[in-house]
């Protein structure tokens, strides 16, 4: 898979993480519309955010964290 944020969480390229879990990752956008602009961003692939798997509650961890 050719996925740009699967690599950064497998440690093939290189980011600033601010934050990790089991199942979330918070790192500093390379391209940030304002100071601090982070990404929270699941560990499991998922093409959108309607792909993400409810009973894990990650979407309930990335809403804390991106708060």
């Amino acid at each position: 898979m050719d996925c740009l944020f699967c690599k950064i969480i497998n440690n093939e390229m290189d980011s600033k993480k601010i934050y990790e879990s089991d199942e979330v990752i918070a790192i500093l956008d390379i391209f940030p519309d304002a100071f601090g602009h982070v990404l929270v961003i699941p560990k499991a692939h998922s093409k959108d955010m309607l792909d993400i798997e409810f009973p894990n509650n990650i979407l309930h961890e990335i809403q804390v964290i991106a708060q």
